[in-house]
């Protein structure tokens, strides 16, 4: 167990996570960049991508137990129905970003969520289709070759607008897209790098 921990310590990994603390490093050693096509979790993703917006990614991280528990645990039918007292009880919530716009850019988006289920059977079927279904593999040596922002992301940018969306502008849609595998955007020297590069063996 020592050893594994010790190993665990010396990998080497993307400059924002080697920077961060145990939850950064743990989100970026089993979470960002693996592709995502689960459609709680990406609304999980596009909620907490939105509220991240002027923040910190850690300090949302520091908040995602309490926004599962705050969001129905992230359940867009359920999230979509809330009224303006269940908005009110979201602002005196200490535990969450407490943003008026941000908590109704939420419902909102839960309501646009449900609307692109129905016209394309999934969320997933929707999104992916920026990146024509497969993750787009990228191979930046350094964090300063990492883009805030790509010709996907402004597309799927002016699509969400269009559909209703809100908290969305491309910045935060190339996040989102990071976050739930779209893009491999960790660096080279990265040990993800190879894991999420080198397809997996079937059978």
């Amino acid at each position: 167990m020592a050893a594994n921990a010790k190993k665990q310590k010396e990998q080497k990994r993307c400059a924002w996570a080697a920077a961060g603390g145990p939850l950064d490093r743990a989100y970026h050693d089993g979470e960002w960049g693996v592709p995502v096509h689960d459609d709680r979790k990406l609304f999980e993703f596009l909620v907490l991508e939105g509220a991240q917006a002027g923040l910190s990614w850690s300090t949302i991280l520091k908040k995602r137990e309490n926004y599962r528990r705050a969001l129905s645990n992230f359940n867009p039918r359920l999230i979509a129905r809330y009224d303006a007292a269940q908005k009110r009880r979201l602002m005196g919530n200490a535990g969450i970003v407490r943003n008026r716009l941000k908590i109704g850019a939420t419902v909102i988006n839960a309501r646009a969520f449900l609307a692109v289920q129905k016209e394309f059977g999934s969320f997933d079927a929707y999104i992916w289709q920026f990146v024509d279904g497969r993750p787009v593999r990228n191979a930046h040596k350094h964090k300063k070759q990492v883009p805030a922002c790509t010709k996907e992301s402004d597309a799927m940018s002016k699509d969400l607008k269009r559909r209703g969306f809100r908290f969305v502008g491309s910045t935060i849609c190339y996040a989102f897209m990071q976050a739930v595998g779209m893009v491999n955007d960790h660096t080279t020297d990265c040990f993800r790098y190879r894991a999420l590069t080198t397809p997996r063996r079937v059978g």
